[in-house]
């Protein structure tokens, strides 16, 4: 299991002070983060260091991700909101 500083840090790092990031990424990463398997935190990690735009570019779903793990985990993040 992923330790307390190490999600506390992730906690800070989600939010992005645009609250539709913030209302996808900080419950992502409270809930489901520590469950991830270590290559899908890389994943989150790696998402985190992209530009807000980018992002928020993704999450609306105007543009994609041409990174298959930014496009995995934006993917992952969208279907735990969206229903089906």
């Amino acid at each position: 299991m992923t330790d307390q500083i190490e999600l506390n840090r992730l906690f800070w790092h989600s939010r992005r002070g645009m609250l539709e990031l913030d209302v996808l990424l900080v419950p992502f990463v409270k809930e489901v983060y520590p469950s991830l398997d270590p290559e899908d935190q890389r994943r989150y990690q790696k998402l985190l260091a992209c530009e807000d735009q980018d992002l928020f570019g993704w999450f609306m779903e105007r543009e994609e991700a041409q990174d298959p793990d930014i496009h995995r985990m934006v993917r992952m993040i969208l279907d735990r909101v969206q229903p089906k």
